[in-house]
């Protein structure tokens, strides 16, 4: 399933949020370990949410 999300301004940095849904069905918890890795080939970014066999994708295409 894709899903079109924004990225938001929080304090200094920038983020992307997660949907409530996808939160229940990983069972994601704040202050979880995440291992980001981009792949700028591919043009995209993978979060791996470390210590539980779940990830989430989140793939873009480059602006014109």
């Amino acid at each position: 399933m894709t899903q079109i999300r924004k990225v938001i301004k929080t304090g200094n940095s920038l983020a992307i949020t997660i949907p409530s849904k996808a939160i229940k069905d990983f069972n994601i918890k704040e202050g979880d370990p995440v291992s980001l890795s981009v792949n700028r080939t591919k043009v995209s970014i993978r979060y791996t949410f470390s210590g539980h066999p779940r990830q989430l994708s989140l793939m873009s295409s480059p602006k014109n």
